[in-house]
């Protein structure tokens, strides 16, 4: 009341608090601040780069760096493989990463994509089919050879301890109806187990790019499985199935096994 009254003209104005200068650090203290986290980021990094140093040797496993593994690197730089791949995480990210693809595909599953990948995959597929791996551009044991090359340094790269990267991908689930039995591969000859089931699945263990072959015996005759998979696109031009290239052996063999399911 007194207040107000003391105002003049009665008007009652709300109490505000006074102004407090905006708190800023000094020139000294800013400066001290800059040059201690500078410092203290220097040290942390120093120390994290003498750990990771350290743990090189282990975990790039370079004892293991053989003269095979550095003809494969120079056959990946000098065709610009990382221009589409990626690898350890680095590269065009415009085809599939490469870190593990030995131990996902199988080296001979690779070696048949290599001498002709846009036959491998009609359609599907954009890279390049290269001379280096053409038994008829440079002659079957020069293609063998740079196969084996490129192979071997991809599984070196594979054997990088990398904390886990990539996560290992689902390669099928084959569906509820067919439980994963992965005995029922037991009988399966290399061939089969290295590059058909990457595609197909049996007992639930494959891929599901193709269709499951648990019960093919039961749908295929012998001769029409023989035929198929001697040349799918001669029986069904644009199939998905890529003409693989296999001596009659393993042909029988593949066909015998696909008979027992």
């Amino acid at each position: 009341m007194g207040l107000a009254m003391g105002l003049g003209n009665g008007a009652q104005r709300p109490f505000q608090l006074p102004q407090l200068p905006p708190l800023m650090l000094t020139k000294s203290a800013a400066k001290t601040f800059f040059l201690g986290g500078t410092a203290l980021c220097g040290v942390a990094f120093v120390l994290l780069t003498m750990d990771t140093l350290a743990q090189l040797p282990s975990r790039s496993h370079q004892e293991a760096m053989t003269d095979q593994v550095v003809r494969g690197h120079h056959i990946w730089n000098k065709n610009n493989c990382m221009g589409c791949h990626t690898l350890l995480g680095e590269g065009g990210y415009y085809a599939p990463e490469l870190t593990k693809v030995v131990e996902r595909r199988g080296a001979p599953w690779i070696e048949a994509f290599l001498e002709d990948p846009e036959g491998f995959f009609p359609g599907r597929r954009k890279m390049v089919k290269y001379a280096i791996f053409d038994p008829s551009k440079v002659g079957a044991e020069t293609a063998a050879a740079n196969k084996a090359d490129i192979i071997a340094f991809l599984d070196w790269v594979g054997k990088i301890d990398t904390n886990g990267f990539p996560a290992k991908p689902t390669m099928n689930q084959a569906g509820p109806q067919i439980p994963a039995d992965a005995q029922r591969l037991e009988g399966a000859p290399p061939f089969f187990r290295s590059v058909c089931s990457g595609c197909h699945a049996v007992g639930g263990v494959g891929g599901n790019v193709g269709p499951a072959l648990d019960g093919v015996s039961t749908r295929l005759d012998e001769d029409y499985l023989r035929r198929w998979i001697a040349n799918p696109q001669a029986l069904k031009p644009g199939t998905a199935m890529p003409k693989l290239a296999m001596d009659e052996a393993t042909l029988d063999s593949i066909v015998t096994f696909l008979r027992t399911l």
